[in-house]
């Protein structure tokens, strides 16, 4: 019987994350609400099964917030990205965080409902993001999930 193992990024790990990264967004480079982040040099865990990675968070903090920059799981609806979200909740506690935060688009109608039954709210709308997230990014596509446009970012916001 294999268990799910959890445990933080490290410098080991950079060329794995880079990988999947790439593969699930399409580049190591992740722009988002005027940011510009490249994943893989970011703080994060790991989800691991038979040491095959099964499940990947990255975040960033900043003053007394942190932000989920990227979330993948390859298992879905076995718990993962829940526990990989609370080891982030954990450590921003740990780093005296208020709030914790993510950014997903318009067309991620799974992602919306996964953060809702988790605790975040919807706190924001920013709309028209995403084209402008294209000038850096070119490789966003223009059509996403259930071949809705990816146009808008929104907010979701967890109180901690």
């Amino acid at each position: 019987m294999s268990f799910v193992k959890y445990r933080q990024i490290t410098n080991a790990d950079k060329e794995n994350v880079s990988r999947i990264i790439k593969e699930n967004w399409g580049s190591d480079l992740v722009v988002v609400h005027n940011s510009i982040y490249i994943a893989s040099n970011l703080p994060g865990f790991i989800a691991e099964e038979n040491e095959n990675i099964v499940g990947l968070i990255t975040y960033y903090i900043e003053d007394n917030s942190c932000e989920i920059v990227t979330l993948d799981s390859m298992k879905e609806k076995c718990g993962i990205g829940s526990a990989l979200i609370n080891l982030v909740k954990e450590e921003a506690q740990n780093n005296n965080c208020t709030t914790l935060f993510l950014i997903t688009t318009n067309d991620n109608l799974h992602a919306i409902s996964f953060y809702e039954k988790r605790g975040f709210k919807l706190t924001g709308i920013n709309k028209g993001a995403v084209n402008e997230s294209r000038k850096i990014k070119p490789e966003i596509p223009l059509i996403g999930f259930n071949n809705i446009p990816i146009t808008d970012e929104l907010k979701f916001v967890m109180n901690i």
